[in-house]
């Protein structure tokens, strides 16, 4: 799941096990901690359904499997391409869960390298969250 593969690209994934149950930690992601790891956004949760967040971030729903994950498209308007991420969702036991950020299609190492930071500090946020 990390450096570079045939079919997506540059690619980076985070994961942590959560001690708070999955349904909590959905609705968490899919509600008041959207802003969290995507944005100031309102996500329809239908594939093709378009985005764009407050601080100009854009790209279009691609999965979204209600307590399993969210898929979209992501375009920071810095960024002259796009690229694909992904949180997921699984349970890990009793009151358990394993939170995981994906990103593929990134442009190389050193962007890899920034956001493999930026998805670890985004976890940390989200574990702050779900703790209240």
């Amino acid at each position: 799941m990390i450096g570079k593969t045939k079919d997506a690209g540059w690619e980076i994934g985070v994961s942590k096990t959560v001690a708070y149950p999955l349904e909590q930690v959905w609705e968490y992601l899919s509600g008041p901690g959207l802003a969290t790891w995507l944005g100031d956004v309102r996500l329809e949760p239908e594939k093709g359904a378009p985005y764009e967040t407050a601080n100009g971030t854009v790209g279009e729903v691609r999965g979204y499997r209600e307590q399993e994950k969210i898929r979209l498209t992501w375009r920071p308007k810095d960024w002259d391409h796009e690229s694909t991420v992904q949180v997921g969702l699984r349970p890990a036991g009793p009151g358990k869960t394993v939170v995981v950020f994906h990103q593929e299609r990134l442009a190389g190492p050193e962007e890899r390298a920034a956001q493999r930071e930026h998805w670890q500090a985004v976890m940390k946020l989200v574990v702050d969250g779900l703790a209240g």
